[in-house]
C-alpha cells in the first residue's frame, strides 16, 4: 500500500505544536516511515506544495490574511484536515475577549498609521471559522501521547474523535483534592481531558488551556464562584484567556444579570 501523504503546517502561534511533534524522539522516524511527508517546514526545508495530500495537520489560528490563504489552499488539496493545538481549534489566547473593539486595540498597539506591509491583519479565530475540519487535537500545546494515537488512527484510516470528558475525571483517577472546593478559580469541570490533570496534579488550578468540552455547564460554575466571593471581572478574565471573546461575552452578561 501507498505511504498516506500528510503534510503538517502552521498559521499564527507560537510553533509549539510543530516542536511536540519533532519531540516525538523515537516514534520520530516510525512516523516518518509510516507517512509521506509532503511538507513540515519545522523538519525539513524541502517541500513539495504541488501534491495532494491524504491529512493536513495545520496549528495556529486565523490572525492574517495570508494564513487565510494558505489554509484555503491547504484545505483543497487535504482530504483530511486536522486542527492541532488551542490556537487552531479554539482561536488561542489571542482571541481572548477584549473590551474595547478589535480595530481601536490593533491601531493602540501599531499605531495608526500601520506600518505592517506583508499581510493585512484578521481578527484571530480558530480555522473551522473558514473551512471544514474534520478531526481536532486541542492543547497548548499538543502531547505527544495523544498525537501519536491520533497519527495511528488515521494511518489506519480512521477519522478519531476527540474524548468530551473533563480534567475533572483526571484528577479524580489520580486522586487529587479538588482545587475548587479550597477556594481557587479552577475551570477542570469545563476543561477537555488529555492533559492527564498536569496543573492540578501540582496544586495549581486549571485554566482551560485545553479548551472546553462540547456540553459544558459554566453558568453553573460561574454562578458557584461568585458564590464563593469572586468578582465578575476575575470570573470572566479565567474564562476569556482560552475560552474565547463569544464565551467570555455570554459569561459576563449572565454574571451581570444575575447581579442586577
Amino acid at each position: 500500500m501507498a505511504k498516506p501523504k500528510i503534510g503538517i503546517y502552521g498559521l499564527t502561534g507560537c510553533a509549539g505544536d510543530q516542536l511536540n511533534i519533532l519531540n516525538c524522539e523515537d516514534e520520530l522516524l516510525k512516523i516518518f516511515d509510516i507517512f509521506e511527508i509532503k511538507s513540515f517546514v519545522m523538519a525539513s526545508s524541502a517541500t513539495d506544495e504541488e501534491s495532494s495530500l491524504d491529512v493536513a495537520f495545520v496549528e495556529g489560528s486565523v490572525s492574517t490574511e495570508k494564513d487565510l490563504e494558505d489554509l484555503k489552499e491547504i484545505r483543497k488539496k487535504a482530504k483530511i484536515l486536522v486542527a492541532i493545538g488551542h490556537c487552531a481549534v479554539y482561536g488561542g489566547v489571542q482571541a481572548m475577549f477584549m473590551d474595547r473593539e478589535w480595530e481601536k486595540m490593533y491601531r493602540k498597539v501599531y499605531g495608526k498609521k500601520n506600518a505592517v506591509t506583508l499581510t493585512k491583519p484578521l481578527p484571530p479565530k480558530p480555522i473551522a471559522s473558514y473551512v471544514k475540519v474534520d478531526a481536532v487535537l486541542p492543547g497548548c500545546p499538543i502531547e505527544k501521547e495523544p498525537f501519536l494515537k491520533l497519527a495511528g488512527l488515521l494511518a489506519k484510516g480512521v477519522i478519531p474523535r476527540h474524548p468530551d470528558f473533563p480534567v475533572c475525571a483526571e484528577c479524580k483517577w489520580k486522586e487529587n483534592e479538588c482545587l475548587l472546593l479550597k477556594g481557587e478559580i479552577c475551570l477542570g469541570p469545563l476543561t477537555n481531558s488529555g492533559c492527564g490533570a498536569i496543573c492540578p496534579s501540582l496544586n495549581v488550578s486549571c485554566i482551560g488551556c485545553w479548551g472546553p468540552i462540547e456540553k459544558e455547564n459554566w453558568e453553573a460554575e460561574a454562578f458557584l464562584l461568585k458564590e464563593r466571593g469572586f468578582s465578575t471581572e476575575d470570573i470572566v478574565k479565567r474564562f476569556s484567556i482560552f475560552g474565547g471573546q463569544e464565551r467570555a461575552e455570554k459569561l459576563k452578561k449572565y454574571l451581570e444579570s444575575k447581579e442586577g
